[in-house]
């Protein structure tokens, strides 16, 4: 007989797992399987295991599927996010391994066998953990979502404190930056739900907004800094994350705005892939697909990662939460297809990483794809 354990994207952003008994079971957007087969009637240890691992090929990324005439069969999804990247044939998208009895040996050596194939990933014990995972902190978001403010965050580190449970690293979560919204167009409202949704923010300016401003004169006022400073002095923490997007804020950065013209954002349309919608039919009317975001060019983008990162480790800040990372596999047309556009990102994040947060003060969320994973170079902690 056999049985199988899928994990596979049950939204767009996050992985779950299924467990099952035949091809047509496995769900689309599958990005791990591993089958376990017996003789019927035979013994537990008579059982192999094989891992199936689908790849990222050039341009394109590959997932698993159940389908097929008979329900039965299992299939291989290939795609590229862009109409004008296309191709017909494929070597290495798949990788399959096995192994006679143990399913963690199969494991460790299908990720192994792959990284040494793809070259462009490191697994987790050859990276460097942040300190932060060795102590207990606290993220504003649960308490505060996106209205954090600099007096509620020492009222927060405060609390904990006097409950006997004082945190040594906050995330100062969403709701810190300088964002604004679009003029509202009637044009948004094509699919007749954008006019639902209130405009989406955008990023204008890669310093922090005035709930964490202090000082009348804005030639004087000190901005974050000043809430870290408390932070380490005041409440004896020892590190400070900030959380942003991977394209700047929800709705990517507004194009054209003063000062953050060397960004070249543009906007662009969330494409939706078949096997997301299948899983997750909402997003074809979310409010990120229909009303867009602001896209920095490729180009630019290690420019912009470094100016905000530079600028946040200037006023101490040791690392950064970087959020809604699997947006990136919907905008690949006219970049070259999804998993281009997702390796300059990650390029230029890991190297602004690297050079402003030394500690590899980096936690990645919303990042379940395959297009990210098999780039993770020096991220390590995962959510």
């Amino acid at each position: 007989g056999v049985r199988f354990m899928a994990c596979f994207r049950f939204k767009m952003w996050w992985m779950a797992q299924r467990m099952g008994d035949k091809g047509g079971d496995v769900p689309h957007e599958t990005q791990f399987l591993l089958v376990e087969s017996r003789a019927i009637g035979g013994e537990e240890d008579d059982a192999s295991y094989v891992v199936f691992l689908p790849l990222v090929e050039g341009a394109f990324r590959a997932s698993l599927q159940g389908g097929g005439a008979g329900g039965d069969e299992l299939q291989l999804c290939v795609e590229s996010g862009d109409a004008g990247t296309l191709a017909s044939s494929f070597d290495r998208a798949l990788f399959v391994g096995a192994a006679d009895s143990d399913p963690f040996a199969a494991i460790a050596g299908a990720v192994a066998a792959v990284r040494s194939c793809l070259g462009t990933f490191r697994p987790r014990a050859e990276k460097k953990l942040p300190a932060i995972v060795d102590y207990f902190g606290w993220c504003t978001w649960d308490a505060f979502y996106q209205d954090v403010t600099q007096e509620g965050v020492e009222a927060g580190l405060q609390s904990l404190a006097a409950g006997g449970a004082p945190p040594k690293f906050v995330i100062i979560d969403d709701g810190w930056q300088s964002v604004g919204t679009d003029k509202q167009s009637p044009d948004l409202d094509s699919a007749g739900e954008a006019g639902k949704s209130p405009p989406l923010p955008r990023l204008t300016g890669i310093k922090e907004n005035s709930k964490f401003q202090s000082g009348d004169d804005p030639a004087t006022a000190t901005g974050i800094e000043t809430l870290v400073r408390a932070a380490k002095e005041k409440y004896g923490l020892k590190y400070v994350y900030v959380w942003h997007a991977i394209t700047g804020y929800w709705g990517g950065v507004r194009p054209g705005v003063a000062g953050m013209e060397a960004y070249r954002s543009s906007m662009q349309f969330p494409k939706i892939s078949p096997g997301v919608a299948e899983n997750e039919p909402n997003m074809k009317t979310d409010v990120l697909t229909l009303q867009g975001l602001g896209l920095v060019h490729p180009q630019a983008v290690h420019r912009f990662y470094d100016e905000l990162h530079a600028y946040l480790a200037a006023a101490g800040v040791d690392g950064v939460k970087v959020d809604v990372q699997c947006v990136l596999e919907t905008l690949g047309a006219g970049h070259g297809g999804r998993v281009q556009l997702t390796r300059e990102y990650h390029r230029a994040l890991d190297a602004s990483v690297a050079k402003n947060f030394p500690d590899n003060g980096i936690i990645a969320c919303m990042s379940h794809n395959t297009d990210a994973l098999y780039w993770y170079d020096i991220t390590q902690s995962l959510h």
